[in-house]
C-alpha cells in the first residue's frame, strides 16, 4: 500500500503530466491557425519577383533639358551629360539588377519639328520605352504657334505607339519658372536632374515589366 505522501505525489505527478500533454498538443482550432500562417508565410516567399525584360532599352528623346546643357550663350549651364536625369535613371535602374540602357538623345535648341525630322534616328529599331520632352519652349522662340507643338507632339507620340513603344511624357519643362536652386544658369541643374529621376523611375519600373 503506498503511503498517503506517496499518493499525494502521484496525484501530483498526473496533474502535471496532463497540464503538459494539453500545452503539447494545441486545440483544433490554434493548429489550424498555425498551419494557415505557416502557408502564407511559405506563400510569400514562394511568388515570383517582378518580370523585367532581359535588356530594357531606353531612349530620352527632347532638347537641352534632356542632354542637360544647352548651346550658344547658354552652353555651360545646367548640368554634364553624365548628370543630367537619363544617365540618372540607368544608374537607379542598374542598382536594381536591371540591364537597362538609356540613350541621350538630347538635342540643344531642338523644336517639336526637329524632333519629328528625327524620330527614326533617334529612337532606333529595339526601343522599348521613351522618356518625352516636349521643348514648347524653343518651339515659341521660333514663332510656333502652341496648336503647331501640339500636332507635333501628338504624332510624335502616335509614330511611336504604331511601333509599339511605350511613351513616358516628362512634361513640359518652363525653366523660367524654376526657382533658383533648381537653376544653373539658364538650365536646371542636379537638384532637378535628381528629383525627375525619382519622379520618373517608378513609371519606367512599371512600363519595363514584361
Amino acid at each position: 500500500m503506498p503511503t498517503l505522501r506517496e499518493a499525494r505525489r502521484g496525484r501530483l505527478l498526473n496533474t502535471r503530466r496532463n497540464l503538459g500533454e494539453r500545452h503539447m498538443k494545441p486545440s483544433p482550432r490554434i493548429a489550424a491557425g498555425r498551419s494557415l500562417r505557416l502557408f502564407v508565410f511559405l506563400l510569400a516567399f514562394s511568388l515570383p519577383e517582378p518580370v523585367f525584360a532581359a535588356g530594357v532599352n531606353i531612349v530620352a528623346f527632347g532638347a537641352s533639358d534632356t542632354l542637360g546643357t544647352g548651346i550658344g550663350k547658354s552652353r555651360g549651364s545646367g548640368v554634364a551629360e553624365s548628370d543630367a536625369f537619363p544617365a540618372q535613371i540607368e544608374n537607379l535602374l542598374r542598382a536594381k539588377g536591371i540591364d537597362a540602357h538609356v540613350s541621350n538623345q538630347g538635342v540643344p535648341g531642338d523644336t517639336t519639328s526637329g524632333m519629328l525630322n528625327r524620330i527614326n534616328s533617334a529612337v532606333p529599331p529595339g526601343t522599348q520605352i521613351v522618356l518625352l520632352e516636349i521643348p514648347g519652349g524653343n518651339d515659341r522662340k521660333q514663332q510656333m504657334s502652341p496648336a503647331e507643338t501640339d500636332r507635333n507632339a501628338a504624332q510624335i507620340k502616335s509614330e511611336l505607339g504604331a511601333r509599339h513603344i511605350k511613351v513616358i511624357y516628362i512634361g513640359a519643362t518652363h525653366n523660367e519658372l524654376l526657382p533658383p536652386e533648381e537653376l544653373n544658369g539658364d538650365h536646371p541643374n542636379k537638384v532637378w536632374h535628381t528629383a525627375m529621376a525619382m519622379k520618373l523611375l517608378p513609371r519606367v519600373l512599371a512600363a519595363a515589366r514584361q
